[in-house]
């Protein structure tokens, strides 16, 4: 039954590896649920008023769980779904300060609805076949140096510098023991690897992330110096979930009270965010997997991007900002994961969180980093698909790889790489070879870059 269902046979893997990838997904990105509250309750809404954390905690869990599930049964794609980050940063800091919490949710729903239309009316699937096969490649190679650079930075190998933007370690060397931790965690991962030992990215993971709470134990540290999650034994395995801010949202009630220009560029914003994020996510990843045909297309896209949209609306309903297709199901991917069998590991996983959450605050960046670098190593191998001997490709997939990691943003690699590869097809009088939606997208992209620009002249 599992086998026809998620079609395990036809894309060449079994329950085993569907489970360890989904369980290593869970690990990769379980983060998300000690660091989107965090963020959020970071930031004051315009009255002044804060979001609990414990609230925030299981509603993040809930809607990742949830969202998870649902690309698990109706999507059949290996994909983890958690409050996006850039998402959330949007709610925090440029709804939040205009209007309520309750208001700035309600334009995550709005946001949710907006792209469920998208995938439900075909557009979104014209606009990403619309994309150049070098560029969807192109996607996929800089969604691994951006994995890998988050993994480095979280792990704190690489850090900004005093002089230099980013440098090797805090100091420009590599101290301190969650440093060791994930060299140790990386080299074992490759060494693992390497020897094609089963379940090589997931038992590296658990080792040092044991080993962690074992030095935590013994060594005088920093606990700041872990990043979110410091590791250790939790005093308790349970604590009951907090369903305040389930149901906590106002639709329109932000257009009434910071305005309809100020709510339009808030919505604007994150309806683009989610949706080329997103779309540049379920392409690398989809490609990583083997699951692209010859023209780049990913099965069943119709239904991936109509989830990825309910994780919109999921997310706004409870709160936890929009819910959105993880690239850390990279990790998960490189474990073996193909279908959606391995989300449902994913989802089981984050929904026991609701339960279990100071289990989440067992695993450090150390430990769960090296999986984002050896995945993103692994990525960088579809650079080869890209004919870097054709200008007219190379430098719009160049941009397209160079920006993700150097702007920390999927968005921004994706726009630049549309906009040059139109501009230079166009300077060079080839305007059939340019599809009619490309002309779109690049426009749109244009007013992203500029929406400071075209605010203030609005304004």
């Amino acid at each position: 039954m599992l086998d026809r269902f998620f079609e395990l046979t036809g894309r060449g893997t079994t329950v085993g590896r569907e489970v360890r990838g989904g369980i290593t997904t869970f690990v990769a990105m379980a983060y998300i649920i000690l660091l989107n509250p965090i963020i959020l309750a970071g930031a004051k809404d315009v009255t002044g008023a804060r979001l609990s954390i414990g609230e925030l905690t299981t509603s993040t869990a809930l809607a990742a769980a949830v969202c998870t599930l649902l690309m698990a049964f109706i999507g059949n794609a290996p994909f983890g779904l958690a409050a996006g980050l850039g998402l959330n940063a949007v709610v925090a800091y440029q709804a939040a300060p205009h209007m309520t919490w309750a208001e700035a949710m309600g334009l995550v729903v709005l946001e949710g609805v907006a792209i469920i239309v998208l995938a439900v009316t075909g557009l979104r699937t014209l606009i990403m076949n619309a994309i150049p096969l070098a560029l969807k490649h192109a996607i996929s190679v800089g969604i691994g140096l951006f994995i890998a650079l988050i993994g480095l930075v979280d792990a704190g190998f690489v850090a900004a510098g005093a002089g230099t933007p980013v440098q090797l370690g805090a100091t420009g060397h590599l101290t301190g023991w969650p440093v060791t931790m994930f060299c140790f965690g990386l080299l074992l991962m490759i060494a693992l690897f390497a020897r094609r030992v089963p379940g090589a990215i997931l038992i590296s993971i658990v080792v040092t992330a044991a080993l962690s709470i074992l030095v935590n134990a013994v060594a005088t540290i920093d606990p700041r110096s872990w990043g979110v999650v410091t590791p250790r034994v939790p005093e308790s395995l349970v604590a009951a979930p907090q369903f305040g801010l389930v149901g906590q949202f106002d639709l329109f009630g932000g257009f009434a009270r910071a305005g309809a220009l100020t709510a339009t560029v808030v919505l604007f914003t994150l309806v683009l965010s989610g949706f080329f994020d997103a779309m540049g996510t379920i392409i690398g990843v989809s490609d990583e997997a083997g699951l692209v045909d010859q023209q780049g297309r990913v099965p069943r896209l119709g239904r991936v991007l109509t989830v990825d949209g309910v994780g919109g609306v999921v997310g706004g309903m409870v709160s936890s900002s929009a819910n959105t297709v993880f690239v850390e199901s990279a990790a998960g991917v490189g474990e073996g994961a193909r279908t959606g069998l391995a989300s449902v590991a994913t989802g089981a996983l984050l929904g026991l969180t609701l339960l279990f959450t100071p289990l989440a605050a067992v695993v450090p960046a150390a430990a769960a980093a090296p999986a984002l670098v050896l995945v993103g190593a692994l990525m960088m191998m579809q650079s080869k698909n890209v004919p870097w001997d054709d200008l007219e490709l190379a430098v719009p997939a160049f941009l397209t790889i160079a920006l993700m990691p150097f702007t920390y943003s999927i968005t921004n690699g994706v726009g630049a790489g549309v906009i040059v590869y139109t501009l230079i097809k166009a300077v060079k009088g080839k305007f059939a070879e340019i599809p009619w939606l490309l002309w779109i997208v690049s426009a749109i992209f244009l007013a992203y870059f500029g929406i400071e620009w075209l605010e203030r002249l609005f304004d």
